[in-house]
């Protein structure tokens, strides 16, 4: 019986190593590590499918926590299927040790109260998601109705910027050297007059 261990971070700039050291405790090997460094919204990860592909009825998959696996319900379920029925291998998971299929469970009643279980937690993880989507979409509505404007703000405007851009627009001054003087990348420059010139003309559409 092969043991295996499958790590998973959202994003390349998280740190994996809670997942491997707890890996390393449960005596996985290194060569038996899969990891991948992605959302888990979906099962099209590389590590997953390679790891799905050297599974053997038998053997044994840890986890350190049941999102690790994934975060869809439905996914999750369809895949806790495939690895314990289709091919037949175990689950721990060292957060929940009620999931394990492993040799606490052996009996059918076992296995049934960690099936069980995990539809429960999922759906419990799915669920509280949707609520937090729900409660920041509420309050993003609250704070605009509030007049709270949400995105990056702009920098106020260098001291000298309309004494420069006049310039610049009269042909006195080149926009490199008038960006430079405002200490303003050029593009930056560029960008912030034109929005500038727009500003000036909605104030005079509305004199």
């Amino acid at each position: 019986m092969a043991h295996y261990g499958y790590v998973r971070v959202s994003t390349k700039d998280q740190n994996p190593e809670r997942q491997l050291l707890a890996m390393q405790e449960h005596q996985v090997q290194k060569k038996n590590i899969y990891m991948d460094k992605m959302s888990g919204q979906d099962f099209s990860r590389p590590q997953y499918q390679r790891l799905l592909k050297v599974l053997k009825k038998g053997d044994l998959i840890i986890i350190k926590s049941i999102d690790r696996l994934g975060r869809n319900y439905d996914e999750i379920l369809e895949q806790w299927r495939v690895i314990t029925r289709e091919i037949g291998a175990n689950i721990e998971v060292i957060d929940m040790p009620l999931l394990n299929t492993s040799s606490a469970h052996d009996d059918l009643t076992g296995v049934f109260i960690a099936d069980l279980a995990l539809q429960i937690l999922a759906y419990v993880a799915e669920t509280e998601r949707s609520f937090i989507k729900q409660r920041q979409a509420e309050g993003i509505a609250a704070a605009k109705r509030k007049g709270i404007r949400f995105g990056c703000q702009k920098k106020e405007l260098p001291k000298d910027f309309k004494v420069y851009y006049q310039m610049w627009i009269e042909g006195k001054i080149s926009l490199r050297k008038a960006a430079k003087a405002l200490q303003m990348n050029h593009t930056t420059f560029y960008r912030r007059c034109i929005e500038y010139q727009r500003e000036m003309e909605k104030n005079c559409f509305k004199l």
